[in-house]
């Protein structure tokens, strides 16, 4: 007999992450931003340029493993609404873009949805517990 998740969609139970670990999965991530556009251009004085590189980290990222390193270090994951599984990169890189404008992202529902989230399907979650290090 296996197990399958419940959609958070149809979950009555589904509780989201708190704001701190959302808020402290941006941090490391927008960190990780920086440095890495410093490759390519001056954050600095390019402001777009760490910006670029946070849209396609979210389309990557999420789009294949629906998680940021940031999501990772926090321990949240960002899934499908409807079906509980990974958003792909198509609605990654929407989910990105809309990120990138801020705004939509402090518009939220009862779930912690904010209209990035709810444009592009996709919900915050509780990551599951690590395996143990052995």
């Amino acid at each position: 007999m296996s197990h399958r998740p419940v959609p958070p969609a149809t979950d009555p139970d589904f509780t989201p992450p708190g704001l701190g670990r959302r808020f402290g999965a941006l941090v490391i991530d927008w960190v990780l931003c920086l440095l890495v556009s410093n490759f390519f251009a001056d954050p600095v004085t390019d402001g777009w340029a760490p910006v670029l590189v946070l849209v396609v980290e979210y389309a990557f990222f999420l789009g294949l493993f629906a998680q940021t390193p940031g999501m990772y270090v926090t321990r949240i994951r960002c899934l499908s609404w409807a079906d509980g599984g990974r958003i792909g990169i198509g609605r990654g890189l929407l989910r990105g873009l809309l990120l990138a404008l801020v705004v939509p992202a402090l518009i939220m529902d009862d779930k912690r949805r904010g209209v990035h989230d709810r444009l592009a399907g996709s919900v915050i979650a509780p990551a599951p517990p690590r395996p143990a290090a052995r």
